[in-house]
């Protein structure tokens, strides 16, 4: 028994290691990673499950994270940055010259700049000061920036002020960073007045591009944003569970991931 017990501790903390990491975890991969049996892994995931560690989904598990409480943009920014830097470049694909987008607050849509620079005659709307801030220094496009009620902890914008700005403008793609998004709740943020400005740019855009990692995927989160239907794309990094595939399909949202499009 004491040899079990020191085992599980032992994966235990390797489990919860790349949960901390990147969000998500998958069974078979850990399986792998820690050279033991898919069984042992989703009896592990029993376990912290009990425990308050995590919240065990389709396939693997992610962080039990409450569904109201948000890291800050400082945190985020660190957390899956490969993934985020893979849906970036391909969001960017998805513009063309002479386009005005929105590009909502968030550390995925913050990426997309770094694969615009040959795009010409681009107008940039954002809510968000880091988008603003690094545009600034690397975007030659036409850059607006809706003011209003500053979030300091998630460095954007929000409130009756930027919803008057946003509703005198229109774009032609609107790309949109989210807490979750499932099959049956849609895409959903942890913030009111995020997916409130979430919402609102996707309303004054002819597509709504939504942008999730892995991690994302299959979760909801507090503040509902939209349902799958008023979605024109996901772009993420990985292939989704065969239930999401089907709801976005149903729904008439084309699904990108690098290397891949349906």
């Amino acid at each position: 028994m004491i040899i079990i017990s020191l085992a599980y501790e032992a994966r235990k903390k390797s489990i919860l290691k790349y949960l901390e990491k990147d969000g998500k975890i998958y069974v078979p991969n850990i399986a792998k990673l820690l050279n033991v049996s898919s069984e042992t892994i989703r009896r592990d995931l029993d376990k912290l499950e009990q425990e308050g560690q995590l919240k065990k989904v389709y396939g693997g598990a992610i962080l039990n994270r409450p569904l109201s409480v948000e890291p800050a943009f400082e945190q985020k920014i660190s957390m899956n940055t490969k993934a985020k830097e893979a849906i970036g470049k391909l969001a960017a694909s998805l513009i063309s010259d002479g386009d005005v987008i929105m590009i909502g607050n968030g550390t995925t849509a913050l990426n997309i700049l770094d694969h615009i620079g040959n795009k010409k005659n681009i107008t940039l709307i954002t809510h968000s000061t880091p988008v603003m801030l690094k545009a600034m220094k690397q975007f030659n496009g036409e850059l607006i920036f809706i003011g209003g009620k500053v979030d300091v902890r998630q460095q954007s914008t929000h409130g009756p002020l930027a919803e008057v700005e946003l509703l005198q403008l229109k774009a032609n793609k609107a790309f949109i960073s989210v807490g979750g998004i499932s099959a049956t709740d849609g895409i959903t943020d942890y913030d009111l007045n995020e997916a409130s400005m979430s919402r609102l740019l996707m309303q004054r855009s002819e597509k709504s591009i939504v942008l999730a990692d892995h991690s994302k995927v299959g979760t909801t989160t507090f503040a509902h944003i939209s349902d799958l239907k008023h979605i024109s794309t996901l772009v993420t990094n990985a292939a989704c569970p065969t239930g999401m595939q089907q709801a976005l399909k149903e729904n008439n949202v084309q699904l990108l991931y690098p290397k891949h499009t349906e």
